[in-house]
Formats: structure tokens, C-alpha cells, sequence
């Protein structure tokens, strides 16, 4: 009998201990395990420099938070949200989290490992969201770095390779850990999210806006705009899909979060 390779022993052993689930399941039950074979530490790290990066060349260009009202109730709104991210995970109130509007026609809006938010001005120009809806996309965003959706691309993308690779990879060593900056940039702006990723954001959203005193039904109305507003003219519609199915998902989700809502309203002034 052919005994295997010690390297590929190492590789199936890394794909086993990289599975594992980035949150608490909350009251939409997010419970799924996760292929992790990066480290939250070096992909945070690496995007918090491309933020850094991404903001800065806007300043320069005189396309970061231009206007102080709607970067005054973007931020008021991130200020809400945060707090709820500790229903999920107990570190997420450790992240530096950032927030902020950055000028483009594009209607769009990310959040990157570590809690980097970015909303861009096309999507309160053309979307005219309420707050509430202004809530379900920035919910669903801060969900996608919660649930570590960019680390565990990459991690899928890292497995893609050879399975002489996979053993440095899953170290950090090697080419992979070269081009982490390069994956990370394709997963956030370009590799749209699989349909599981944004289920989970959807269902994440709606709580994590529920329990900031945010209407979840909302969700609903939001992406129906979006619909409206057509694919070809909305950058957010290529990586978030918007087919019946899931308009139905968010019905069900939204009524069940709903209690969250109202408890929340309730303590408010």
C-alpha cells in the first residue's frame, strides 16, 4: 500500500483544522462551519493597510466625506450597528472600526475584515434609502466581515492551488502569503460572494439592524429599489443578487427579528 506524502498529510490535516464557525449563531442561528485556513490577524491587517491606502487617495482627490450631513448620518447609523456585532462575536467590539462616504457614481457599499466601512454616494443619491434601508445595507455589510466571508475566499482560493501548496499555505508562507493583498482586493471589489455568504448577510443584517432599533422590514423595500434601479446601473447588484428567493428569505428572517426590533424601540428615547 502506498503510504502518502508527509506534505500531504500536513495540507489534509490544515483543511481539517480550518474549518470552523467565525460567530455566534445569534437568533438567525449563523452556525456554519467555515474553511479558515488564513489568519483573521494577517488578512485585518493587510486590510486595514489597503484601507488606509483607498481613503487616503480619496482625500487627495477631494472624494472622501465631502458632505457632512450625509457623512454625519452614515456614521450615526454605523454608530448604532456596532454595538450589536457582540451578539455574534465577542471580540468585534475590539476592531478599529471606520466608517466612511466616498464619492462615486457607483451604488455600492463594503465593509472589509476588521470592520473598514465604505458607502459610497451613488447608492444615498440613487437609492434615496431611509434610514432603515440606509441600516439593512450597512447591517448586511458589517455581516460579511463578521462572518468573515472575505477570509474564508480566501481560503477557498488558497485550497484551489496545488496540494503540494496547500501545506505553506495554510502556514502563511510562501507565494501565498505574497499575494494575500492581491486576494483580498479581488474577493472585497470583484469575486462576487456565493449565494450561502449572502444569505448569511441578509439574515445577519436583519438582526444586527433589529436590535439597533432599526425597522428589519426595511430589507425588503431596499432591494426592491435596487431591483427597480436596475443591475446594469447598480455596482452592488454584481456581487449581492437579488432574485425572488431571496426577497422571501428577508420576509422570513425580518418577521422573526421582528420582537428585537420592538424590544429595542421600546428603549429608545
Amino acid at each position: 500500500m502506498t503510504r502518502p506524502a508527509p506534505i500531504l498529510v500536513l495540507a489534509l490535516a490544515a483543511l481539517v483544522a480550518g474549518c470552523a464557525s467565525t460567530t455566534k449563531p445569534g437568533a438567525v442561528g449563523a452556525d456554519r462551519s467555515q474553511l479558515l485556513l488564513v489568519s483573521s490577524e494577517s488578512l485585518n491587517r493587510t486590510a486595514a493597510q489597503q484601507y488606509a491606502t483607498l481613503t487616503s487617495r480619496a482625500a487627495q482627490k477631494g472624494a472622501l466625506n465631502q458632505d457632512p450631513a450625509q457623512t454625519q448620518r452614515v456614521k450615526a447609523i454605523s454608530a448604532r450597528l456596532v454595538p450589536q456585532t457582540v451578539v455574534f462575536r465577542d471580540d468585534a467590539l475590539a476592531w478599529k472600526w471606520e466608517t466612511n462616504v466616498l464619492t462615486s457614481k457607483e451604488v455600492n457599499a463594503w465593509c472589509m475584515p476588521g470592520g473598514k466601512i465604505a458607502v459610497y454616494t451613488g447608492l444615498i443619491e440613487k437609492i434615496n434609502p431611509t434610514d432603515d434601508e440606509l441600516a439593512a445595507v450597512m447591517g448586511h455589510e458589517i455581516a460579511h466581515a463578521l462572518r468573515e466571508h472575505s477570509r474564508e475566499r480566501v481560503s477557498q482560493e488558497v485550497a484551489k492551488s496545488a496540494v503540494i501548496g496547500i501545506g505553506a499555505a495554510a502556514l502563511g508562507l510562501g507565494q501565498a502569503g505574497a499575494d494575500l493583498g492581491n486576494m483580498l482586493a479581488q474577493v472585497t471589489f470583484t469575486l462576487p460572494f456565493s449565494r450561502e455568504h449572502e444569505r448569511e448577510a441578509d439574515r445577519i443584517g436583519v438582526e444586527l439592524a433589529a436590535r439597533a432599533g432599526y425597522d428589519p422590514r426595511a430589507a425588503i423595500t431596499l432591494w426592491e429599489k435596487m431591483a427597480k434601479l436596475g443591475g446594469g446601473s447598480v455596482e452592488i447588484l454584481s456581487t449581492h443578487p437579488a432574485p425572488e428567493s431571496r426577497i422571501a428569505d428577508l420576509k422570513v428572517y425580518a418577521a422573526k427579528v421582528m420582537p428585537l426590533y420592538e424590544a429595542a424601540k421600546a428603549q429608545r428615547p
